[in-house]
């Protein structure tokens, strides 16, 4: 008898940031086939790295945690020898006028000077309240469940400023499905919170690499480059037979499946002609940021700071990358974000000044300013926007994996693509 014939398939990738290329890695192992197609001239989307006067500067994520299926990454590429790992966690909140350390652990809550001893007890009363209500607010679901000092001092500028976002303004639903999830499986938040805090904080370090964050993107590029073509932007995407083509400037690629990795608007536009939804992608709204790298000595250790929402300062967060990966005294002001979206659109020179300004008041430290990057496109907003998303169909063998379809940040983004790769496999495998 004949043996059956193993099903074959082309995956088109259209992106390559760290979702493509992951995406690529892990169907590589399942010996798929795959094509990526980047219409920049380098690997890494929005992970940036670069040297500016001697400095290594992020212009993208400043760091990323090294959880189960980034080190299996860094393991499968060799850079293990690259990590620069930072030491323990260790944030500030800037409020009323001041750096304070906001608390990781069982010990530095009870020393914290964030909160009032009565604050501490309203944290401590949380397994009492009603469960998150997924159409709430995040500011109203941490006020209710941690208490109103809790929020304002601790919780609103940490949560914040991951996303350069007004936690007013983020339904719980699209900002905190993982909060929805840790709750149904404890019971209550408190629980988890103490569990990580009675650990130290994470056990996934922050890292970097010695060139940099975009060394990781840079690592699987060149681990898969034959079938990544970069300079190569996708045009159009038309139904074909049993698939699609991808539609470049100078050649049209059969595929068997498609997976979008870009930006909302691009994505969109790929899939006017496919389906009618496409514009829900186009409605969602993101967060401009200003980023702006300072030099300046610095004896301060830790990882940076948030700033209280109500401190009159336009600085939404610093990152100290001299202290966290030894980059030789460079820190990052955020600027922008949902709070003030229109101060993007300053001048360099305006951005550099008010955040050399507010650094130095904050840190009693004299900065020189050594790049301003403004992103009109920064951080997902997560807010009502994102109600777009349930009116999004998407065609039969098209697949989108981004942070519209999953959390930001580079881990999150590797757990995706790999999952993603792994369902394409096994469906094309049990095929008939």
């Amino acid at each position: 008898m004949p043996e059956r014939p193993v099903p074959t398939m082309t995956v088109g990738i259209v992106g390559a940031g760290i979702t493509g290329l992951t995406l690529a890695h892990h169907l590589e192992i399942t010996d798929t086939e795959y094509v990526v197609f980047e219409a920049d001239s380098e690997p890494g989307g929005v992970i940036r790295s670069r040297q500016v006067d001697g400095h290594l500067l992020e212009w993208g994520p400043q760091r990323l945690r090294r959880t189960e299926p980034v080190d299996k990454l860094i393991i499968d590429l060799g850079l293990a020898d690259e990590v620069i790992e930072a030491g323990e966690t260790k944030l500030f909140v800037y409020a009323n006028g001041k750096l304070r350390r906001a608390p990781f652990s069982i010990e530095e809550f009870g020393q914290t000077d964030l909160l009032s001893w009565r604050g501490k007890l309203d944290v401590l009363k949380e397994p009492q309240t009603d469960p998150a209500d997924p159409e709430e607010t995040a500011a109203e679901l941490f006020t209710r469940k941690f208490g109103e000092e809790a929020y304002r001092n601790l919780i609103g500028p940490l949560f914040g400023g991951i996303y350069g976002s007004e936690p007013e303004r983020m339904p719980v639903k699209h900002a905190l499905s993982g909060v929805l999830l840790m709750e149904q499986k404890y019971g209550n938040l408190l629980t988890p919170v103490l569990k990580r805090a009675m650990s130290g904080g994470t056990s996934a370090p922050a890292i970097s690499f010695d060139e940099g964050v975009q060394r990781l993107p840079e690592a699987l590029y060149d681990a898969h480059s034959e079938n990544v073509h970069l300079d190569t932007a996708v045009t159009e995407i038309r139904e074909s037979d049993d698939g699609y083509l991808l539609e470049t400037e100078n050649e049209s690629v059969k595929v068997d499946e498609v997976v979008l990795t870009t930006a909302a608007e691009m994505s969109a536009y790929l899939l006017e002609n496919l389906t009618d939804s496409a514009d829900a992608l186009d409605r969602l709204n993101y967060n401009p940021l200003a980023l702006v790298h300072l030099h300046a000595d610095c004896n301060r250790d830790g990882f940076g700071y948030q700033v209280r929402h109500d401190e009159g300062l336009d600085t939404l967060g610093v990152s100290w990358n001299a202290s966290m990966f030894g980059r030789d005294g460079v820190y990052t002001v955020f600027l922008g974000g949902m709070k003030n979206p229109q101060l993007v659109e300053e001048s360099e020179e305006t951005l550099g000044e008010i955040a050399r300004t507010e650094f130095n008041d904050v840190m009693d430290a004299d900065a020189d300013v050594l790049s301003v990057v403004s992103l009109d496109r920064g951080f997902p907003a997560y807010d009502t926007s994102w109600d777009a998303l349930s009116e999004f169909e998407a065609p039969d063998g098209i697949h989108l994996a981004t942070n519209y379809t999953a959390r930001m940040g580079v881990p999150s983004r590797i757990r995706e693509a790999k999952g993603l790769a792994t369902a394409l496999a096994e469906s094309y495998a049990t095929r008939p």
